[in-house]
């Protein structure tokens, strides 16, 4: 089969989605690889990897690293904006077997952090921070890569295994803590190429940063986080009011140039 009109990748991908719609594959089944999309339908390689790689974006598509591209299949993980949820009670609930990698585990002093953690967890510049870079797999497959830093004089010191778990439930069940909230931002970014060999997704793949900062009782902070989350493992929900309008007074001026 030859694409010959223009963009040629946007016509790729409809024909590899047509194929996904079809009953040549179903969930869970190794897709075509790159040399056998570049042979079906005469393209580059460039162009093959282009269009497989949306449709991984798309959540079409799973990149196994050094295995290959498969069906999507199963539950995509949902993450709940009105209240902090264990990603292993997510991953449970979606019936995917959840696994967490420590990567790295250290206590440093504040001023080795950023400048805008320590603002956010209102510490001194000698205070002792616990610094932790954690990999979430769902089913083996990574999907969140989350680096945070703790205020080690407000949370007990936690071993290695206890990092290895829902970080949630160590400190609210075995040592007593009680977390009161967070405050977070979202936004998508494209993956830098150490993260996203990390997260196993082809290079310059979007991803959704998380930065939150948790609090205990009384509003004070406990830890900040900088997470990235799959875009094709994860979708964002919430639950919205009502319609809020505002208007301006009467007589005043409104420049509906700058209201963009």
């Amino acid at each position: 089969m030859s694409l010959l009109k223009d963009p040629i990748y946007q016509q790729l991908n409809q024909a590899l989605r047509s194929l996904l719609q079809g009953t040549d594959f179903k969930a869970g089944d190794q897709f075509l690889t790159e040399r056998q999309v570049c042979q079906k339908f005469e393209v580059s390689r460039a162009t093959a990897n282009k269009a497989l790689s949306n449709l991984v974006a798309e959540g079409l598509l799973e990149f196994r690293k050094g295995v290959g591209t498969f069906v999507q299949g199963g539950a995509i993980l949902d993450y709940d904006l009105r209240s902090l949820v264990s990603f292993t009670d997510k991953a449970r609930t979606a019936g995917k077997h959840p696994e967490t990698r420590v990567l790295s585990l250290e206590t440093i002093p504040a001023d080795q952090a950023p400048a805008e953690i320590r603002q956010a967890l209102d510490v001194e510049e000698n205070e002792p921070l616990v610094a932790v870079t954690r990999l979430r797999l769902a089913d083996q497959t990574p999907v969140i890569l989350e680096r945070r830093h703790v205020v080690a004089s407000r949370s007990p010191k936690l071993s290695r295994s206890e990092w290895a778990g829902s970080i949630y439930s160590v400190w609210t069940e075995k040592h007593g803590l009680t977390i009161s909230g967070a405050r977070q931002t979202i936004r998508a970014i494209t993956l830098s190429p150490e993260d996203a060999e990390l997260l196993a997704v082809p290079q310059h793949s979007a991803a959704l940063r998380v930065c939150a900062t948790g609090f205990l009782t009384g509003d004070l902070p406990l830890w900040h986080e900088q997470t990235l989350y799959r875009a094709d493992s994860y979708e964002f929900h919430n639950t919205l009011g009502g319609l809020r309008t505002s208007r301006p007074a009467v007589g005043n001026f409104v420049n509906l140039a700058t209201n963009h």
